[in-house]
């Protein structure tokens, strides 16, 4: 009896971290959806091209410019989250921000546009980390997806990318993304 309780203690040891490793960063929080879309564009890389070094770990580090069309007129705010679909042990998240102005048209370059607020991002700060993946690795793809919301999401500077996903869910009005690859 007292093998089986040990052997079943190994199992779950080594198991329960493997599990937490999964493609979508093992949250279980649902993407929030939307059937209206933000166009999300930027001058500094087209969608699916290299993100310019300048907003990466390796030069400023300071987040791209985004330029934003299609925010429906009863947004009362937009929420930007910026992640890494190909990190090593799953979805990590770069930037994370919300409370910008929904009649934006653009976010310029390293600017937190006032009366935003920025979350924590997988890093554990408070701030855009650029792109930064592991040295020898393909390149990875990083999205920057913008959210229409229909409320103010209320939340504190301590907050998730899935603390905001929870709030966003049946809230969101619009969404879009941008797509770029970095590569060290």
């Amino acid at each position: 009896m007292r093998s089986r309780l040990v052997s079943a203690a190994v199992a779950a040891a080594v198991l329960v971290p493997v599990a937490g490793c999964g493609g979508d960063g093992g949250s279980g929080v649902p993407t929030p959806t939307a059937t209206r879309r933000i166009t999300v564009t930027s001058p500094a890389f087209p969608d699916g091209g290299t993100i310019p070094r300048r907003y990466t770990c390796d030069g400023a580090d300071v987040s791209p410019p985004l330029a934003l069309s299609g925010v429906p007129a009863d947004a009362t705010g937009l929420v930007v989250i910026a992640e890494d679909r190909d990190a090593p042990h799953g979805t990590f998240t770069h930037w994370l921000m919300w409370g910008v102005y929904p009649r934006l048209a653009e976010l310029p370059a390293g600017e937190v546009p006032a009366g935003a607020t920025v979350g924590r991002n997988d890093f554990r700060k408070n701030a855009y980390g650029g792109p930064c993946p592991p040295r020898g690795d393909r390149p990875h793809r990083y999205v920057f997806t913008v959210y229409a919301a229909d409320r103010r999401l209320g939340l504190t500077p301590s907050a998730t990318a899935d603390d905001v996903r929870r709030v966003l869910a049946g809230h969101t009005l619009a969404l879009g993304s941008l797509s770029g690859r970095y590569g060290r």
